[in-house]
């Protein structure tokens, strides 16, 4: 990536950049220009097409599995065509005109990647929409069951610290400590998402999932609780930062709007369903249950991604193999062991040491705002969640668990109601604002901006979000009806939903060439923060009660985003290129 200080280039390399952030290795030779891609075409066919009846007939029939029976030369994307009218070939047509090539069973990466029911094709953007939609769905299941390990256990927080002995901010801690390896864990899942693949980094940490959760639930004692919550909370955190990264993988920016609301759609369902499903159980059968609920959805998500997630991460260009030596040297064990030694030191920090260098993306202005407002919500809303439990299971309310699990529903409900509405509105919002400002480039298509995600929609978000925690926060405090709180809880979920959402596409499209290291940045402070949330939130809550507690956190919630939106959108512009200049070298 290169800065444009000519704006007439500065337009067309833009577009090359936001509508295809990871338009590098192979991606590019299927996305420079019409002519390119007739070349690269006529290759392909000359590299593929050359193959005796019964391989071709083979190779029909996996392009068939690949577009689940759609021909594959169309239908590969169904967008509204954004050039202007005096263009005479729209982007769709040109798109359509794809066929999507698959890679031979044989060499199909990532762990077992030839079991995978949908094949690897050469370009994820070939897939045609049902396909990209499966995998999709796929990723957002995987998804939920990260947040899901920390909302189920809500309403078991009482039971746990009853039959393990130990006070109501100790067993908080289970809940802390899992969300601080999600905020820690994901900077090595995506760093070696990059070096071995998204398939095989999901089925890895999925697998450990699973086993983490079974030891939590014959935990005899605290520490070995929290320590396998621990555990368990890095295990789940993989998708977190990989599944943006795989969602930019297959879709273009133009369309990411949508498939990130369903991506979101899954980590959100979750809050929804699990504390009911938890509130069950732990007054059924005991906390224990919870954690066997997780291991069962774990094993669950494992198959599904074995079966329905082929490798998404873009190919890199192989390097020709230098010659061997005409002469062979005999080298001295001295000069061996150095060269060893170098190499296991090269190892060792490409594995510990590199994964801690996408930190460095705070430095830039527009990823460290774009964070902070994510995160800042993202706090207030743990606090929220110790809030539900602590105050509907005291006096005035004096709830059962069961109820206590449903009372996490309206918030739930929420944030779908937005994961449905809220990539549309979106999307429409940034071809407003590309249509109005007169961006496109040489081929017709639209200059999308991250930045202009941060519009209306932010300010909205960012003025309800927390207000609703006002409300939430004093009809808790005079024990007003449960259906009060609950529909501030409501309002809560749609508006954070909203900044969420942006917040992790802008992210994907800031760090264009590592999607996942932005989304990693994003869920290391968020998280840090829920972490902070629910440590704090039960004490705080005893010194000064709750009303006062969420005025607070709403006051400061209020003049951040806004601040934050407002820098963000006054400088913008050269931030981005300055940013851009700095990492066109990656």
């Amino acid at each position: 990536m290169s800065a444009a200080p000519d704006p007439e280039k500065g337009h067309a390399r833009r577009s090359s950049d936001i509508e295809r952030p990871l338009s590098h290795g192979s991606h590019s030779s299927h996305h420079d220009d019409d002519e390119g891609e007739e070349k690269d075409s006529t290759s392909n066919h000359e590299k593929f097409g050359q193959r005796d009846d019964t391989t071709a007939a083979h190779q029909n029939d996996l392009i068939t599995a690949a577009t689940f029976g759609e021909p594959s030369g169309d239908g590969i994307f169904a967008c509204e065509d954004q050039c202007a009218p005096c263009r005479t070939r729209s982007r769709a047509s040109s798109l359509r005109s794809r066929v999507a090539v698959v890679v031979p069973r044989a060499k199909r990466r990532g762990l077992f990647g030839r079991f995978a029911l949908i094949p690897e094709v050469e370009s994820p953007y070939d897939y045609t929409n049902s396909t990209k939609w499966t995998i999709t769905a796929a990723i957002a299941m995987a998804t939920a069951g990260a947040p899901m390990g920390s909302s189920v256990f809500y309403p078991a927080l009482p039971s746990l610290s009853k039959d393990l002995g130990t006070t109501q901010t100790v067993a908080n801690m289970s809940v802390a400590l899992y969300m601080l390896a999600m905020s820690i864990f994901p900077l090595w899942w995506s760093s070696f998402s990059e070096q071995f693949g998204r398939r095989t980094i999901y089925l890895t940490s999925f697998a450990l999932f699973v086993v983490f959760a079974v030891l939590c639930a014959v935990s005899t004692n605290m520490t070995m609780l929290i320590v396998f919550r621990l555990c368990t909370g890095g295990a789940s955190a993989s998708v977190q930062a990989v599944g943006a990264g795989t969602i930019a993988d297959i879709w273009e920016s133009f369309e990411r709007g949508k498939a990130m609301s369903l991506f979101y759609l899954g980590p959100l369902l979750g809050p929804l369903l699990a504390p009911i499903f938890g509130g069950i159980l732990a007054q059924e059968l005991g906390w224990q249950s919870t954690m066997w609920f997780l291991a069962i959805y774990g094993l669950c998500c494992f198959l599904l991604l074995f079966f329905c997630l082929p490798e998404t991460l873009p190919r890199k260009r192989e390097e020709p193999a230098s010659p061997p030596p005409a002469t062979l040297e005999r080298t001295s064990s001295m000069v061996s062991a150095k060269v060893k030694t170098r190499k296991l030191t090269a190892a060792l920090k490409r594995f510990f040491i590199d994964p801690l260098s996408v930190l460095l993306f705070l430095r830039f202005p527009p990823v460290l705002i774009t964070v902070l407002v994510a995160a800042i919500a993202f706090g207030a809303l743990f606090v929220g969640n110790i809030s539900i439990q602590r105050e509907f299971s005291n006096a005035p309310y004096n709830y059962r668990q069961l109820i206590v699990g449903f009372l996490y529903a309206p918030p739930g409900l929420g944030y779908i109601t937005a994961s449905f509405f809220g990539g549309k509105w979106i999307d429409k919002i940034m071809a407003r604002e590309a249509k109005k400002a007169n961006r496109y480039d040489e081929k017709g298509k639209l200059i999308l901006l991250p930045e202009d995600r941060m519009r209306e929609n932010m300010w909205i978000a960012n003025s309800v979000y927390p207000l609703s925690l006002l409300g939430f926060g004093w009809t808790l405090r005079y024990g007003i009806h449960w259906a009060v709180p609950s529909v501030f809880l409501y309002f809560f979920g749609v508006s954070s939903m909203l900044v969420f959402a942006a917040a992790t596409t802008m992210l994907t499209e800031f760090v264009r060439k590592k999607s996942s290291a932005g989304v990693a940045v994003n869920n290391f402070v968020r998280n840090i923060l829920s972490c902070v949330g629910t440590v704090v939130a039960n004490p705080w809550i005893n010194a000064v009660r709750v009303g006062w507690v969420f005025t607070t956190i709403s006051l400061f919630c209020l003049v951040a985003g806004f601040l934050g939106i407002w820098t963000l959108r006054r400088n913008a512009q050269k931030w981005r290129e300055a940013m851009d200049k700095a990492l066109e070298n990656i």
